[in-house]
């Protein structure tokens, strides 16, 4: 008699997904998502706020992640369907429209976290054409911005051929991202061993603006916290996972680790082979702070030449999941009657949801442009802090919502310890303030002029069923809201 835990029956009569990630892909699948774009982007940003100390924003924004991760991996053995923060919301509430706002609240995560791997891969694309002799000079900010749209339209003809995820080719293009973020960690211990190189300065506050340490590094832990989203994207592949309820909780605890701990040595080589005053201005070269570190650590090494294209590699690999992500939640909530149908339309030919993926790359040029269009203000860093703006309110949903489902006499194989959700969900709430966060505004206006979009789009749906269908708007099976575009 067999002792493996039994695979739950989630689906009943209806075919279940193919069970193919074992702990060892789903960790491959955590990590890679988490490492992505983020760490590229945000870290020039972090250093110009608090200087030599960049590792503790990362530190702090891993404790904030991990708190949340143990309410998602409550709900995720208790609930093993697909749907995740959307499914959560549902169960604990019970409201169609809060749950559709979850929902959407992901699908603009999505579509503003590819927003800014476009600007990131054109700007290490151009550095790299530049470390190579290719380009005399670092382009203006107009030609970078073309290349970001011009990206993120590549990537809407990639998707409406009919692309799918492929654990086995997200396992080489994490194997890729760990690879490039080794080269910057080994080129940081490399230059403290020539004398090119001073930890100490990884102990070094530098404040800007006047701030003092706790609101700086409030600060920059918002900005940190888009490096370490993606873990709750495994949540959506649970259905695909062997023994799910066994194997979660440490997987995901594990990645979470592993991804802080490359972060942290990440930031070290930046703060140590960089001074002050090239810390100080850092920030102005947004994405490309990590192809600063490569081109002075090791001068005399290829590295320079090679690392961008590496970057661009893995910056690319974010972009895609995030871009199938968003037009697969579209599709999902078209056909589920709380968006406008034809958001759900499918071509015959790729079996793509092409409406979904040409709407969410128009919102995603849209962005691109307008921010760019922002004299004062980073695209990166705007971008980024929208993301980690919408996944935080997300994050704070699900907490409570954590609180909530305990009363689900529904058997759960892992439970967050003692009062932790309503901790993390207060961290969550902490983090968006805007006096504690110092968030530019920019990114509270584009987060609620996302949301407002789908606000739009459901009250015409709303009318529409109501007025020409008569039926109420609401989900009919949010479990498998994301099922069909598998």
């Amino acid at each position: 008699m067999s002792s493996r835990t039994a695979e739950p029956d989630v689906n009943g009569a209806e075919p279940d997904l193919k069970r193919v990630m074992g702990p060892k892909l789903l960790l491959l699948f955590i990590i890679g998502d988490i490492l992505g774009a983020g760490v590229y982007a945000v870290t020039g940003q972090m250093a110009g706020i608090v200087g030599g100390i960049v590792w503790l924003p990362f530190l702090v924004a891993f404790i904030v992640a991990t708190l949340t991760a143990l309410s998602y991996l409550e709900l995720v053995t208790k609930y093993p369907q697909a749907a995740g923060a959307a499914l959560y919301t549902h169960k604990a509430f019970g409201i169609h429209f809060v749950t559709f706002l979850v929902a959407f609240a992901v699908i603009c995560s999505g579509i503003t976290s590819a927003s800014t791997s476009a600007n990131v891969l054109a700007q290490n694309l151009t550095g790299g054409l530049v470390a190579n002799g290719w380009m005399d000079e670092l382009p203006s900010t107009g030609v970078v911005t073309a290349i970001a749209m011009a990206f993120m339209i590549l990537l809407a003809l990639i998707n409406l051929r009919g692309v799918g995820e492929s654990v086995k080719f997200n396992v080489v293009l994490t194997l890729v991202e760990m690879t490039a973020l080794s080269i910057v960690i080994l080129i940081g211990f490399y230059a403290m061993t020539q004398g090119e190189g001073d930890i100490s300065r990884v102990t070094t506050f530098e404040g800007a603006d006047d701030k003092g340490l706790f609101l700086a590094v409030t600060a920059a832990t918002s900005v940190a916290f888009f490096a370490m989203v993606g873990f709750e994207d495994s949540v959506n592949m649970v259905e695909e996972v062997q023994e799910p309820q066994k194997i979660f909780p440490r997987t995901m605890l594990t990645g979470l680790g592993v991804a802080v701990i490359i972060y942290m040595l990440v930031a070290v080589a930046v703060v140590t082979v960089l001074t002050p005053s090239e810390l100080a201005t850092i920030n102005e070269a947004e994405g490309r702070a990590l192809l600063e570190v490569v081109s002075k650590g090791a001068p005399d090494l290829p590295m320079d030449r090679i690392f961008p294209f590496l970057a661009v590699f893995a910056v690319a690999n974010t972009a895609l999941i995030n871009m199938l992500m968003a037009s697969r939640l579209l599709y999902g909530l078209a056909r589920q009657d709380v968006l406008p149908r034809s958001l759900g339309k499918v071509s015959p030919n790729s079996r793509a949801p092409y409406v979904g993926i040409v709407f969410s790359t128009l919102l995603a040029l849209g962005l691109i442009w307008f921010v760019a269009t922002q004299s004062d203000s980073s695209i990166v860093g705007a971008l980024s802090g929208t993301t980690s703006l919408l996944l935080l309110a997300v994050f704070a949903v699900v907490n409570v919502a954590c609180l909530i489902l305990r009363r689900d006499p529904a058997e759960g194989f892992f439970r967050s310890p003692g009062p932790t959700p309503a901790i993390a969900g207060a961290l969550c709430i902490f983090l968006i303030v805007p006096q504690i966060s110092d968030r530019d505004i920019l990114e509270y206006q584009i987060a609620l002029g996302l949301v407002g979009i789908g606000v739009v789009l459901w009250a015409l749906t709303w009318i529409t069923n109501r007025g020409v269908r008569a039926k109420k708007t609401g989900f009919r099976d949010i479990e498998h809201m994301e099922d069909d575009a598998r």
